[in-house]
């Protein structure tokens, strides 16, 4: 491991962080809040423990895979600790450990909170809270390497980082250097955080409510300045263009830009893409057909909360429009179902990825024929393209991953009491990085009542599930830090 290169590295992306907490500060100066001397502090500090990180002498500059790896696991822990330090300051989240959720769940988009009454909270803190979604959502390192100057990050460490950060199987080279290809992501990204922040405007909503539910839509953590959630404002505009928002924040970036470029045969024969919307279309109609035989609700109002509801979930998203946890129970079943599913690959949200979905039930189908031909050769194809082995593989390894680190989080936090609904849905939803479960965690509810320590399993679930497991797992290996020869 080749610790010089890595805590460089680190300082870096310190700096990046005190650069993104400027907003907030200025938002806590024009209201007068009080908050504003916590953002200025927690700057100072991040921008001295950034200048002595990346002033440490590096005499190997090639990054091997798991430096890159290690970059990214303790980067994701450094800037969540990092990012607490406005939240204890200001005394809006006395608890370090609270603070330290809260930030956790910012960053990792997963928009699960400790907080009863975020009404009466400061502009800038609620700000910082749904701008931690927003620097999250596309990836804090491959902001990094978007703002990567004259270079200093090389080919070989944009590319280690990029694969250990990017949701998915495998990240997608548009261009042949990385950094040009986290600058074009980021670019989309910000233009569409731009076009829906106009149409939230465009229904009458205020401007930093436009701003704060834009950044939750983007970087789909669902943190909202109201205690009711995107249902505070009774507009069926506005829940509708922020699901629409969320389901295209939820499509691989990647598909953008094959679309500026005008390949469409790729975005339209893209397997991923049709299943995500598939399942958003059926899920849908299941339940406002469930909501209209079991519950006095009209169809067009069913048809709006379902499709809501669904955007959210899928794509991890957790803003709410109604409190779905009195909804019958296969409507719940089936919400439950897509917190394990989540978005494509290489969109903003979390959970195991439509893409593995696909890729599984190809799996199983090419099992059950080797069964039936056992001397017949069988390819999983994705798009037309057979797949790698090795793809596969860890895609299965994955998977099993996913589950056995659900289960051991699972029983971590069962001594607390809670009933199975709660525990469960709490676990798959922070997990996930989804943000409302059911129970006590429901829309209407909060994890403020866990113990610390299931609030620290609850905020390591969400960074295992943002990073997808193996980065963490990487770095948390005894051979990880062998010294590299080179």
């Amino acid at each position: 491991m080749n610790c010089p290169l890595i805590c460089r590295y680190l300082g870096y992306l310190l700096w990046v962080e005190a650069g993104c907490m400027v907003p907030p500060l200025l938002i806590a100066t024009y209201y007068k809040q009080g908050d504003a001397p916590s953002f200025l502090f927690s700057i100072i500090l991040l921008t001295l423990a950034g200048g002595v990180m990346s002033l440490c002498p590096v005499r190997q500059k090639r990054m091997y895979g798991r430096d890159g790896f290690a970059i990214v696991a303790i980067g994701w822990l450094l800037i969540s600790i990092f990012g607490a330090l406005p939240f204890v300051i200001s005394g809006a989240i006395p608890s370090p450990v609270d603070a330290f959720f809260e930030a956790v769940s910012g960053f990792t988009t997963t928009g699960a909170s400790i907080l009863q009454k975020v009404e009466g909270l400061p502009n800038g803190i609620l700000f910082w809270r749904s701008f931690t979604h927003w620097m999250g959502g596309m990836g804090v390192l491959v902001l990094m390497l978007a703002l990567n100057p004259n270079g200093r990050i090389g080919s070989n460490g944009a590319i280690s980082i990029l694969k250990a950060e990017s949701p998915g199987p495998t990240p997608e080279k548009l261009v042949p250097r990385m950094d040009h290809a986290a600058r074009i992501l980021y670019a989309i990204y910000c233009v569409m955080t731009v076009v829906e922040i106009l149409f939230l405007r465009i229904g009458r909503m205020p401007l930093l409510d436009s701003l704060i539910h834009t950044l939750g839509t983007a970087g789909p953590g669902g943190f909202s300045n109201k205690n009711l959630s995107v249902a505070a404002y009774h507009s069926p505009y506005l829940e509708l263009v922020i699901a629409v928002f969320m389901l295209l924040f939820g499509v691989n970036f990647t598909l953008y830009y094959f679309l500026i470029h005008k390949n469409f045969r790729a975005v339209l024969h893209d397997e991923e893409l049709r299943f995500y919307f598939g399942t958003v279309a059926v899920s849908t109609a299941l339940i406002a057909l469930n909501l209209c035989r079991s519950m006095p609700v009209p169809v067009p109002e069913a048809l709006r909360q379902s499709f809501f509801q669904v955007s959210s979930v899928i794509t991890t998203t957790g803003f709410s429009s109604t409190d779905f946890a009195t909804w019958p129970f296969f409507s719940q079943a089936i919400l439950v179902l897509l917190m394990f599913l989540g978005p494509c690959s290489g969109s903003t949200g979390g959970a195991i990825k439509s893409v593995r979905i696909v890729v599984l039930f190809k799996i199983a189908r090419r099992e059950v024929a080797k069964i039936i031909h056992p001397h017949s050769i069988y390819r999983v194809r994705l798009n037309g393209r057979a797949m790698e082995e090795e793809t596969i593989s860890s895609i299965l390894s994955f998977f099993f991953l996913y589950i056995a680190v659900f289960t051991c989080a699972l029983f971590l936090i069962l001594p607390d009491g809670k009933d199975l609904v709660t525990s469960f849905t709490a676990v798959a939803a922070t997990l996930g990085n989804i943000g409302p479960g059911l129970g006590l965690v429901g829309p209407l509810g909060n994890f403020s009542g866990f113990s610390p320590f299931s609030k620290l399993v609850f905020s390591f679930s969400m960074i295992l599930g943002r990073l997808e497991i193996l980065p963490v797992l990487v770095v948390l290996a005894p051979g990880c830090w062998v010294k590299s020869r080179g």
